[in-house]
């Protein structure tokens, strides 16, 4: 891959904690530009990342020549194209090691057990355990969904600022799955209020009439990620409730430290 002489001879600083400072600068730079909506300017980077224009410019010329940042006619920098293979390879990996971790819930809870991730801002499932009953609800791995209609949807944006969230929805639209679906920001605010205050979220038919679904978001992920139960509305009671909630939030905590061994300290 193509590198400037200014590239390497940042590559060859070491950062104190023995990182590649150029390595650090990039990635860091790949995040905000995910943060901030995939499209942003010089400046922009320059002001929230406090790096010199020069030191952006040289780090950014080295990501368009490799295929991970493109840059727009305007001049503006995108995310680029092979972004997107390395976060399918890590979706499925992550669905992976999440497997053993929806096995226990089903196993305990009697229900499937689903994990997803907000990408962008749809939803996605990137794995699944299904029940044993034979009445029991399937979620194609890889299904995308728009997250106000969904527990997991709810359960991760309870940990966004409002602003953003109302951005989400006006981007996205609030269409009904169902006659219990919420369809209003306001009600969708409220609801992730409720979530804050419960520890926890539920979708209650309004995705799918005849089911519910309850769903925690695991802490401190890599990305932000949720898990739940899913099962007829029947079996998925206000007093089940109570009894696979403590489960639920369990489970996330022992897949949240999982997910932090595969990082280097």
């Amino acid at each position: 891959m193509p590198r400037s002489s200014a590239s390497t001879t940042d590559s060859a600083r070491s950062s104190a904690n023995g990182g590649v400072q150029s390595l650090e600068r990039a990635f860091d730079l790949l995040e905000r530009m995910a943060d901030a909506g995939g499209e942003v300017g010089l400046s922009e980077l320059s002001a929230s990342s406090g790096l010199p224009l020069p030191t952006i410019h040289r780090l950014m010329r080295t990501l368009v020549a490799c295929g991970y940042v493109r840059q727009q006619p305007n001049r503006r920098y995108a995310l680029g194209p092979r972004l997107i293979r390395l976060g399918e390879s890590a979706s499925r990996l992550l669905g992976t090691w999440a497997r053993p971790y929806l096995a226990r819930l089903v196993e305990e809870t009697g229900e499937t057990a689903n994990m997803a991730l907000l990408d962008g801002d749809e939803i996605v499932y990137v794995a699944q355990v299904p029940s044993k009953h034979s009445m029991r609800m399937f979620t194609e791995v890889g299904r995308r969904v728009l997250p106000h209609s969904t527990g997991v949807g709810k359960a991760l944006l309870a940990g966004f600022p409002p602003d953003e969230v109302r951005a989400l929805l006006n981007r996205t639209g609030m269409p009904a799955a169902t006659d219990k679906t919420i369809t209003t920001p306001d009600g969708f605010l409220a609801a992730l209020e409720d979530v804050r205050r419960q520890g926890y979220a539920i979708d209650d038919n309004e995705q799918e009439i005849g089911v519910r679904c309850l769903a925690v978001s695991v802490p401190d992920s890599p990305t932000a990620a949720a898990i739940s139960i899913s099962g007829p509305a029947g079996r998925v009671t206000e007093s089940a409730t109570e009894k696979i909630v403590p489960v639920l939030q369990q489970v996330a905590g022992e897949l949240s430290q999982a997910l932090a061994t595969q990082s280097p300290a």
